[in-house]
């Protein structure tokens, strides 16, 4: 029961969290420096395939050491370096092998997967540690 509540928490979270990030402060970054890049309409599927997968990362590498350890900030750790490390994996691949695809970005991203995952974790694991008792 623990990582059902882990998960739909995550999902809502990450999910607001994202599109706040991606629909205001985010747009002109991206559009500014990528727009050649851009798609004109996100591709929804794909979006939802790619949290669904990414949130069962988070469960793995991040929320379940949490739960063992008994403690929230072993996710807010744990969650934070699964993201730095996974969007630095995109960005910095993207880096070298676009032509267009900048410093600015590629730092803004990192910054942003690094905590909005570790927020995302946090918010599961703190979710379960309450109220699954």
């Amino acid at each position: 029961m623990a990582y059902l509540i882990t998960y739909v928490v995550c999902v809502v979270v990450m999910g607001g969290l994202d599109f706040l990030w991606l629909t205001n402060t985010s747009k002109a970054l991206y559009q500014k420096d990528l727009g050649a890049l851009l798609a004109p309409d996100p591709n929804m599927v794909v979006a939802v395939i790619f949290y669904l997968l990414y949130i069962v990362g988070i469960q793995i590498f991040a929320v379940r050491p949490a739960l063992e350890a008994g403690d929230w900030k072993t996710a807010a750790l744990f969650g934070a370096l699964f993201g730095f490390f996974t969007y630095a994996t995109y960005d910095l691949t993207n880096m070298a092998t676009m032509k267009v695809w900048t410093l600015r970005v590629t730092l803004y991203d990192i910054a942003w997967g690094t905590i909005l995952t570790g927020i995302t974790a946090s918010a599961g694991a703190f979710s379960a540690l309450r109220f699954a008792k």
